[in-house]
């Protein structure tokens, strides 16, 4: 590749710009909402706000067919950098909770294609082996996204606001006093928690400002796919594409196995957050804003990335074979943490303890996770392979989403987190089905619809 930087700083900017959209969406937007004040059934329902990830499969075929994958990350990364803009506005207004349920969906949409066209640019420009070797890399950036948005612009969200509390008289009862801003013309006042929410906000359009214009100069140009280089391409069928996707050794298992493993993690990942945030008495730890940025989003996200980092060498040097099971064991043994936490309510101590653990073992699923979806991707189908597999990996994540609030509501946070511990089983049984061969017969695997004799 002519004017091609280390291959690992493209990959860490690309997956960067994938996860931080992914981060306001999903983990951002619930800490927002829970300081807004909203209940947890709303905040369930805001998995709903994952959908496109869980359609992109639809259009995937569309970003194979048309354009170049480069074309389609530019364009996506500065309408990113106006929504964000947009949203830092928005929550500036009475109207900030509708402006940024709006918002967030505008943003979910245009990631999620954001989002197919990095992967198949990933899966275009290095070959198999550099693919395994960077799968640490790239979850450690995309982790790195999760650190900024849900640990670092938390935390300063908290922060600011803050900063304009004030005693309400001589307890220890303390409350916002609004700011008063000019805006076009106009003056009034804005909550602390408003203002510091439009801050972190407007960092991110910043943020990626400056990520398309490192784009627009130093993205490469790989010269080993047509589609990237302008030059005349075959057309892939829409259907296609969803046919040789289907068409793949134990495809029933293997879709199963996307679609239900994260079952039990994603009922956590949900409730996790309001579960810290509540107050005691309503079964929470009374966690801040400020400090659900340094716990979630910056010490939890750093044993995650030791995880996935350790979790992509050990697969690159001995093979997916020999971790699937040991991984998955770590990841999903570690869910029952947060139902003890639940039953003793210790202080924030121990919630450092629970999530440093919790997040280190996901780091070394997650990346056993990462490298069988990209075995499940056939050559001149990337983008539209692996964004069918990532879909049904979001419906995963978003069904069972939809429901935590009012099963947490029904449960209480003991028995809820009780309950997600015991629903990683059958997604854990899925593997024995699995085609888990070694890396020598996985690469001869007969590839339908392009193996197949004339």
């Amino acid at each position: 590749m002519e004017k091609n930087p280390i291959d690992g700083l493209w990959v860490s900017v690309l997956y960067f710009a994938q996860g931080l959209p992914y981060t306001v969406v999903n983990l951002m937007s619930v800490i927002f909402l829970k300081g807004m004040g909203t209940s947890n059934e709303l905040i369930g329902l805001t998995s709903l706000l994952s959908f496109p990830w869980v359609l992109k499969g639809l259009w995937g075929p569309v970003v194979d067919m048309y354009s170049t994958k480069r074309k389609w990350i530019l364009r996506t990364e500065i309408i990113c950098a106006f929504l964000f803009a947009f949203l830092a506005f928005g929550v500036l207004t009475p109207l900030a909770i509708i402006i940024s349920l709006v918002v967030f969906t505008a943003i979910a949409f245009v990631s999620a294609t954001h989002d197919i066209a990095i992967d198949g640019f990933y899966l275009n420009t290095l070959n198999k082996d550099k693919q395994a070797l960077f799968v640490g890399v790239r979850n450690t950036a995309y982790r790195g996204a999760v650190i900024v948005g849900s640990g670092v612009l938390v935390f300063l969200a908290g922060k600011l606001a803050e900063q304009h509390l004030i005693p309400v008289n001589a307890g220890d009862t303390k409350t916002y006093q609004e700011i008063p801003l000019s805006l076009f013309g106009s003056s009034y006042n804005v909550s602390p928690i408003n203002y510091g929410w439009a801050t972190a906000f407007g960092i991110c359009a910043l943020i990626f400002v400056l990520i398309y214009l490192f784009q627009r100069w130093y993205l490469p140009y790989p010269r080993n796919s047509a589609a990237e280089t302008g030059a005349p391409q075959q057309k892939i069928s829409f259907f296609e594409s969803f046919k040789t996707y289907f068409q793949q050794d134990k495809i029933g298992w293997i879709v199963t196995y996307v679609l239900i493993f994260r079952l039990g993690d994603a009922l956590t990942f949900k409730m996790a957050p309001p579960f810290l945030m509540d107050k005691v008495e309503k079964g929470g730890l009374a966690v801040s804003t400020s400090d659900m940025g340094l716990l979630s989003g910056t010490v939890g996200i750093i044993f995650l990335l030791i995880g996935g980092l350790l979790g992509g060498y050990l697969i690159a040097k001995q093979g997916l074979k020999k971790w699937m099971w040991p991984t998955a064991i770590m990841q999903n043994s570690t869910n029952v943490l947060y139902w003890m936490l639940a039953i003793n309510q210790p202080g924030i101590e121990w919630a450092y303890v629970v999530n440093s653990i919790e997040q280190f073992t996901y780091g070394l699923g997650v990346a056993a996770y990462t490298v069988f979806l990209m075995r499940t991707v056939r050559p001149d189908y990337e983008a539209s392979h692996y964004a069918i597999t990532t879909a049904f990996m979001a419906a995963g994540v978003l069904i069972p989403g939809v429901f935590s609030g009012y099963l947490q509501t029904a449960l209480g946070y003991q028995n809820y987190f009780l309950f997600s511990s015991l629903a990683v089983i059958p997604g854990m049984l899925t593997i024995f089905f699995l085609p888990l061969e070694d890396e020598k017969k996985l690469e001869s695997m007969p590839r339908p619809g392009l193996d197949d004799p004339d």
